[in-house]
């Protein structure tokens, strides 16, 4: 793809990362553009007039009835079969906390059947707070996401009451067996968090953090990305920064979180793989 490839961000009723998430883009050559939700019913805006459709963090409709779900019902009332087509294309989706939130709500995750039924949920920390902390995750390497190639383990942040994912015994084994788990939470040292707190921060089960499609274009998880654009958004940075000098290797300012977004560019660029 020659041009920049245009990002849909999604704005609406409490969501509030967009600006963040319109940031992690452009640096990694994107040409976004935030879009609230009003104008793609409307018609105001066409949804194939992108490459990437973001529904990013926040509290969509203060998560009256439950994070997400709002979000998820005004979609599938009205957007549902643009959205399918949209995927089907080819195009890239990806939900971030809230967003992840809505897109299980919606059933687009972990997307076992056609009919995009619900069969994950995000439910009420274990810890029985809202967590604002930073986090390890492990990457699946066999995961069918074009968003975590190459990606071993990175840290990134959390903020959010509602994360455990939950499902039913079979719908878990499911996950496991098609790859369907595309990240986990894990220790300092990239192993996995065994359900221990604080590395797992929510009591999600089998610690899963992020849930691509079978397809892999569609990808959500609980951790934030595009708060990690830079070097310096790490709490550690000035350690992280020291190590590298003391070795001779060179810095590179640029953020862990933007890796998911330069695999989706390389994707549109035709390296898939």
């Amino acid at each position: 793809m020659s041009a920049a490839p245009k990002a849909l961000v999604l704005t609406g009723y409490g969501l509030n990362c967009d600006y963040e998430t319109v940031h992690a883009l452009s640096t990694c050559g994107f040409a976004p553009r935030r879009v609230h939700i009003n104008e793609l019913i409307q018609g105001a805006a066409d949804l194939f007039d992108f490459h990437l459709l973001v529904f990013g963090g926040g509290f969509a409709w203060a998560d009256d009835h439950g994070a997400g779900v709002l979000l998820a019902h005004r979609i599938r009332v009205n957007l549902e079969a643009r959205i399918k087509e949209f995927v089907a294309s080819g195009r890239l989706v990806l939900g971030i906390c809230n967003g992840f939130q809505a897109l299980v709500n919606l059933g687009i995750l972990p997307a076992l059947d056609p009919e995009w039924r619900r069969e994950v949920a995000l439910l009420a920390n274990d810890c029985g707070n809202f967590r604002d902390q930073w986090v390890t995750l492990a990457f699946n390497p066999t995961s069918a996401s074009i968003w975590t190639r190459g990606i071993k383990t990175l840290d990134l942040p959390i903020r959010h009451g509602e994360g455990k994912l939950y499902a039913r015994p079979e719908i878990l084994e499911r996950l496991e067996k098609d790859n369907l788990v595309a990240a986990r939470y894990a220790d300092r040292e990239g192993r996995p968090a065994q359900g221990r707190f604080p590395d797992n921060p929510n009591g999600s089960l089998n610690d899963i953090a992020a849930l691509t499609d079978p397809s892999g274009l569609v990808l959500g998880l609980m951790p934030h990305p595009e708060c990690f654009a830079h070097l310096t958004n790490h709490p550690h940075w000035t350690a992280l920064a020291d190590a590298k000098k003391r070795k001779g290797e060179g810095l590179d300012w640029r953020g862990g979180g933007l890796k998911l977004f330069r695999n989706a560019r390389t994707y549109l660029d035709g390296g898939a793989g």
